[in-house]
C-alpha cells in the first residue's frame, strides 16, 4: 500500500513536470538562455525573462528563513523541554493551527497592520545601517526628517517577514518531534554530570536534532518560495532586480503567474507556464532535500 503510494505521488509529480515543460516549451525555445537572465516581463516584444522575479522569490525566501528559523528553534524548543507538562498539548495545537491558517489571513495581516509597524523600524535600519548595500535605500532622504517613509512600504523585507509567520510553525513541528526523540539517557546523563539545563540542551538536544532543524527550515523554505497570495497582497510588482531589501518593490514567480495569468496571450501563457516549471524544480530540489536529512535523522534517532 505504502509503495503504491509513493509511486502514485512520483507518477503525478512526473506528469506535472511534464505538463509544464510541453507548454513551456515555445517560451522557453523562443528566449533560450535568456529566459534565465532577462529581467524585463515583455513577452509580446520578444523581451522576457524570470531574472528578476527569480532573484525576488529567493530573496523573500531566504528574508523569511532568516527570521523564522531562531522564531521555530526557540518555539520547539520551549514546548519540549521548558513548557510544562500540562501546558504541552496547547502549545502544540496553537503551533500547528497556526500552520493551518489560510495564507490570504497572513496576507491581509501584513497588509494593514505589519507594514504600518515596519515602517519607523525599516527607517531606522536604513539611516544608521545603509552602509550596508542591502540595507540602504537610494530613493530615502537621510538628511530630510520629513522625509516620506513611503519608499519603504511594499518590499522584500515585509513580504519575507509575512512568509515567515507561515514557515516558522511548520519548521517548529518537526524540529519539536525530533527535539523529543533526543535520548533519554544522555540527557540524564548530562545532568547528573552536573550541566544545567541549558547545557544540556545545548550538549545534547540540539546536537542531536542538527538534522531536525536543518530538515524543517528547508521544508519551511519550499513554502517561502512558492507562496503566492500572501506576498501578492503586500508587494508592489517590478521587473528590475532589487538589491535595497528595504525599499519599494519586489516580485515572485508565484505572484507574476497570479498577476499575468488572467490576461496573458497564448505566447505569454507559455513564458507563465516556463516559470513555474522553474518554480517547480526548485520546490521539488529543496523538499527532496529536507526529506532526505529529516529521514536520516529519524533513522539515527532509531539506532
Amino acid at each position: 500500500g505504502a509503495h503504491g503510494g509513493g509511486v502514485l505521488v512520483l507518477a503525478i509529480m512526473t506528469l506535472v513536470g511534464l505538463f509544464l515543460a510541453i507548454r513551456g516549451a515555445e517560451a522557453i525555445g523562443s528566449a533560450g538562455t535568456s529566459f534565465l537572465t532577462e529581467q524585463a516581463w515583455e513577452p509580446n516584444s520578444g523581451r522576457f525573462g524570470i531574472a528578476a522575479v527569480l532573484f525576488g522569490t529567493v530573496s523573500i525566501a531566504l528574508v523569511a528563513i532568516v527570521v523564522a528559523l531562531p522564531l521555530a528553534v526557540g518555539t520547539a524548543t520551549y514546548i519540549s523541554e521548558y513548557a510544562p507538562e500540562a501546558l504541552r498539548p496547547l502549545l502544540v495545537g496553537v503551533v500547528d493551527l497556526m500552520a493551518a491558517i489560510p495564507s490570504v489571513v497572513y496576507g491581509l495581516w501584513g497588509m494593514f497592520w505589519l507594514e504600518g509597524q515596519l515602517l519607523p523600524v525599516a527607517k531606522w535600519i536604513s539611516t544608521y545601517l545603509g552602509w550596508i548595500p542591502i540595507f540602504a535605500v537610494p530613493a530615502f532622504d537621510r538628511g530630510n526628517p520629513l522625509a516620506t517613509p513611503t519608499v519603504f512600504t511594499a518590499s522584500a523585507v515585509l513580504a519575507g517577514l509575512v512568509v515567515s509567520m507561515m514557515v516558522a510553525p511548520i519548521a517548529a513541528s518537526i524540529m519539536r518531534e525530533v527535539f523529543a526523540q533526543a535520548p533519554v539517557g544522555e540527557r540524564e546523563g548530562a545532568l547528573a554530570l552536573g550541566s544545567s539545563k541549558w547545557g544540556m540542551i545545548r550538549s545534547v538536544v540540539y546536537p542531536f536534532g542538527r538534522g531536525g532543524m536543518i530538515g524543517g527550515t528547508m521544508l519551511g523554505l519550499g513554502r517561502a518560495l512558492g507562496e503566492t497570495i500572501a506576498v501578492y497582497l503586500v508587494i508592489s510588482p517590478i521587473f528590475v532586480i532589487n538589491w535595497h531589501l528595504l525599499g519599494t518593490g519586489t516580485n515572485s514567480i508565484s505572484s507574476l503567474i497570479a498577476l499575468r495569468y488572467g490576461e496573458a496571450s497564448q505566447f505569454e501563457l507559455s513564458g507563465l507556464m516556463a516559470a513555474g516549471l522553474v518554480l517547480f524544480a526548485i520546490t521539488m530540489v529543496v523538499n527532496f532535500g529536507a526529506g532526505i536529512v529529516i529521514q536520516r535523522s529519524r533513522s539515527g534517532a532509531a539506532s
